[in-house]
């Protein structure tokens, strides 16, 4: 069994111990291949130590958070973008808008937003897009960049299922996280709806645990509850939902 984790930053973990004993409860539990986005230029080496130590298990993607759209954010695109020059990655991300924490720079998130899917255009990668109280602002972008090179996932959709049916009718794959099994968040009634070639599979490491570890750090072993969950969902097996998600990833990044 193969387990795709398309969203985690496990690469937060910087003592060489701790990041061999992540990766080592991943591969026990069948998750053996991790995507990895940064989120600024700050954390670009620490992806690349990552994907460097296990090449294998560990693919990187580029992008700025949209949490990291400040006042520095031209200076802040420009180094990411000339290591995205330099560096194999499998997707742009993650990107988007997020007006949750604040709205200061809902302007500039835009139009990095907008920026960022056109290098993604260009070198002909999928996106990873972040979304946090911003669909409507986000799918507007969508719409307006519509076109055959525009693909990707919408990591963390917590969203209706009309919001799912237009992410996936824009070619998008839905990355389903911990919130799935959380008992009252309503989010297991959607993805039952959706079929299992629109889903790939994510932690989000260390934000967003699943149950039942909710309320500790996350990590990537832990994909294997969110998978069991969308299995009971499906009334299908863990190595269903295994297979179907990693291949639909495959779809998605190439590899």
């Amino acid at each position: 069994m193969v387990l795709t984790d398309t969203h985690t930053h496990q690469y937060y973990e910087t003592d060489p111990v701790k990041k061999a004993e992540l990766m080592q409860r991943c591969l026990d539990n069948g998750i053996s291949r991790l995507f990895l986005p940064n989120v600024d230029s700050t954390s670009i080496p620490q992806v690349m130590d990552m994907a460097n130590t296990y090449p294998n298990n560990c693919f990187p993607m580029m992008g700025l958070h949209p949490c990291d759209v400040k006042a520095n954010w031209q200076q802040e695109l420009e180094t990411i973008y000339a290591a995205l020059q330099q560096t194999k990655v499998y997707a742009v991300g993650e990107i988007g808008i997020d007006l949750y924490w604040d709205k200061t720079f809902i302007t500039e998130q835009q139009e990095a937003f907008r920026m960022q899917i056109g290098w993604a255009k260009a070198a002909k990668l999928p996106i990873n897009i972040h979304c946090r109280n911003a669909f409507d602002e986000v799918y507007a972008i969508l719409k307006e960049e519509q076109d055959e090179d525009l693909r990707g996932i919408f990591h963390c959709f917590s969203g209706t299922l009309e919001q799912a049916q237009q992410i996936i009718d824009l070619g998008f794959m839905l990355g389903i996280g911990g919130v799935v099994t959380y008992k009252n968040a309503g989010l297991d009634k959607v993805v039952k709806q959706i079929g299992l070639n629109s889903i790939v599979l994510e932690t989000d490491s260390p934000y967003l645990t699943p149950v039942p570890y909710r309320g500790k750090p996350n990590e990537s072993s832990y994909l294997v509850y969110v998978a069991q969950k969308v299995a009971d969902l499906h009334q299908t097996t863990l190595e269903d939902v295994a297979r179907i998600t990693t291949e639909n990833s495959k779809i998605i990044f190439g590899i």
